[in-house]
């Protein structure tokens, strides 16, 4: 008999359908009496016969025709939404869908998988794993140090030891003894009480990561949970369902408690879960749908699903990765605005920066070079000023290596830490399987990655202010012997004047934003948790500032490609020629006002996407090789260096099976 999931005013029922010549239209009306009766208002109708509603897929939110068969229009155990005329959403309200659902309609399940073992997992496989390219399996080894791990719990619980969290409360109730028949319910309680967060949920992809990541510390096997509970939380990811989990309300320490609590509370099929094929649903009807079973929590299992690092670290690999590729693509946009106003390439030259050696300053002045005038690339518009009167260029361009470089440097010392972490074990009490015993310690503060993405936050924002300032001198014809706003009948047309306010607004508001959260702490839970990190909000802020740049950096980017159509016929070297048209692919040249906006964010697009790198990376590696040549003959070509394509490549070692090399 088919069975339909349907949603009515926030409320999700279950519709069995025992005649499959019913239409869409008795659907709706089945649901909306079913709601009826469970409220003691009737939801505030007089009888179903008076409300008027339609009827939406929950998966693309397709409206569906009051006529159609229903079992022509849906398949079984399908999930709906019954919409009443007239309703005004309370803010409470949980869309059906995510922002962004366009994306999910075109989700695939994956038939490749990533193997964790707890110890080897990079902050590329998490940003993978979250945009749901893979599924999750453990090593034998993972297996084994699991089920190790939970015998000694299995111990403590059999000889009734004392240990805090397993057979005691929690936080200020340590000292309290729980009767051994309490010892399942003690760790319900303590999901069900701990998933106290507020604010919009995680959106799938920040999910994913956040339920893979903690999956990865599991399986450590120093956390005491069960194998049969690891493997199901295991099918629940590789079947995208996923918890609801609102971004606020971890202080980060103790854990991220209130996000791993909600993560767990979908788990054994309470609160809300997402999944491609049902939208937000109760967990129960989710999990249901997709053939699996809620998790039966056994002794502290409870805690070992809800306390460590995870929501932090796991926001932290994302801010990590689009830090990264904003940087180096920074170099990029960067070079063609120095075109643009036609600087000198002189204070790129190699010996300047070897006289000041850092890594970042020396790999940023090297791209430049590489992209710019040379003899293995030669720039019309270089040769169109090569005998000005200019001595040295403003502080903007002359001074790239130096504050792009420290970006660099940042990003590759914040991801250090966040690789170690992303591979540590963040619980308490740890078990220590080889010692048969649990020890607390303080493993789960988050102090470490709450200090290194205020960091990062700090370091990347300077790419958006130095950016901003050479957004100001594209605009200002004083500065750039352009047409005032980048644009010809100036005055009829405003061109670039309102995107340029648009750029300073997001680096004053990074300001504000870079203030480290890892300053402040709050003593919470009777003083048992006296100094915390706040590292949640390091995460989320770090990610925000990340965004802002990726803006800002778009815009000078469209600024500099309209700034070529003011020196055409001349052309640029090569490479920033390439990346030129791919900019005109996505958007045309400006010739006269309109609606910009979408300008912005289909650039902002290609460098999220890395579009922009993958067409210069080429040309950089390349000029690398020929250097190298020249200044080691008689060897083979140095290896790419850690700013270089590895990151462009698809990773092919052991734990990546069926995983294929993508040709550039």
């Amino acid at each position: 008999m088919p069975r339909y999931t349907v949603h009515v005013r926030g409320e999700w029922l279950a519709v069995p359908c025992q005649d499959g010549s019913l239409t869409v239209r008795w659907l709706g009306r089945e649901a909306v009496r079913r709601y009826m009766k469970n409220k003691p208002d009737n939801g505030g109708f007089a009888s179903v016969d008076e409300v008027k509603f339609y009827v939406r897929r929950c998966k693309g939110l397709g409206l569906l025709d009051h006529d159609d068969l229903l079992e022509v229009a849906l398949e079984d155990n399908e999930f709906v939404e019954v919409v009443i005329e007239g309703d005004v959403m309370s803010p409470d309200f949980i869309p059906s869908q995510p922002e962004g659902v366009y994306l999910y309609s075109k989700y695939r399940e994956p038939d490749k998988y990533i193997a964790l073992d707890g110890d080897s997992l990079t902050t590329e496989d998490l940003v993978s794993l979250g945009k749901g390219l893979y599924k999750i399996k453990l090593t034998p080894e993972a297996e084994k140090r699991v089920q190790d791990s939970r015998e000694v719990i299995e111990s403590i619980v059999r000889e009734k030891t004392v240990v805090y969290g397993i057979t005691t409360g929690f936080g200020k109730f340590a000292r309290t003894v729980i009767p051994t028949n309490k010892l399942r319910e003690l760790q319900v309680n303590l999901v069900r009480s701990h998933s106290a967060g507020v604010g919009k949920p995680l959106i799938p992809e920040r999910c994913r990561m956040l339920m893979a990541l903690r999956i990865n510390v599991l399986a450590k096997g120093y956390s005491g949970i069960s194998l049969e509970t690891l493997k199901q939380a295991i099918e629940m990811f590789n079947a995208s369902c996923l918890p609801y989990v609102p971004e606020k309300g971890t202080v980060g320490a103790s854990g991220d408690l209130a996000p791993l609590s909600h993560l767990a509370l979908g788990l054994i099929g309470e609160g809300k879960m997402w999944s491609p094929k049902s939208g937000w649903a109760d967990a129960k009807y989710v999990l249901e749908a997709h053939g699996l079973k809620p998790v039966t929590l056994k002794p502290k299992e409870g805690l070992a699903l809800i306390n460590g690092t995870q929501m932090i670290t796991s926001l932290g690999c994302e801010a990590v990765e689009r830090a990264s590729a904003i940087a180096r693509q920074a170099d990029i946009v960067a070079a063609l605005t120095l075109e643009v106003l036609k600087g000198t390439t002189k204070a790129f030259d190699t010996d300047i920066h070897a006289l000041r050696p850092h890594r970042g300053q020396i790999e940023v002045a090297f791209r430049f070079r590489s992209l710019l005038d040379s003899d293995h690339h030669p720039s019309e518009i270089a040769e169109s000023h090569r005998f000005c009167d200019r001595v040295q260029d403003a502080y903007t361009m002359r001074c790239c290596p130096q504050v792009h470089g420290v970006a660099n440097d940042t990003i590759a010392f914040v991801k250090d830490i966040i690789m170690t972490e992303i591979n540590s074990a963040t619980d308490n009490p740890m078990v220590f399987a080889k010692r048969g015993e649990t020890i607390s310690g303080g493993n789960f503060h988050g102090e470490y990655p709450a200090k290194a993405l205020d960091y990062l936050a700090i370091g990347v924002h300077e790419l958006a202010a130095i950016s901003e300032r050479r957004i100001e001198r594209l605009c200002n014809p004083s500065l750039s012997e352009l047409p005032a706003f980048l644009v010809a009948e100036g005055g009829l047309n405003s061109g670039f004047m309102i995107a340029h306010c648009t750029a300073a607004a997001l680096v004053s508001e990074n300001k504000g934003l870079c203030h480290p959260s890892s300053v402040d702490s709050l003593s919470t839970s009777a003083a048992t948790e006296d100094h915390v990190s706040m590292g949640g909000w390091a995460a989320r802020k770090a990610l925000r500032v990340i965004e802002h740049v990726e803006q800002v950096l778009a815009i000078e980017l469209l600024a500099a490609c309209q700034g070529i159509e003011f020196l055409r016929p001349l052309k640029t070297t090569t490479p920033l020629e390439k990346v030129y048209d791919l900019v005109r692919s996505v958007v045309r040249p400006w010739i006269k006002d309109r609606f910009m906006a979408p300008d912005i964010e289909a650039v902002h697009r290609l460098l999220v996407d890395q579009k922009v790198w993958e067409v210069a990376a080429p040309y950089i590696e390349k000029y690398r090789m020929e250097q190298n040549q020249e200044l080691f003959p008689e060897s083979r070509p140095v290896s790419p260096t850690a700013f270089s394509l590895d990151s462009l490549r698809k990773k092919t070692d052991d734990k990546h099976d069926h995983l294929e090399s993508e040709d550039l």
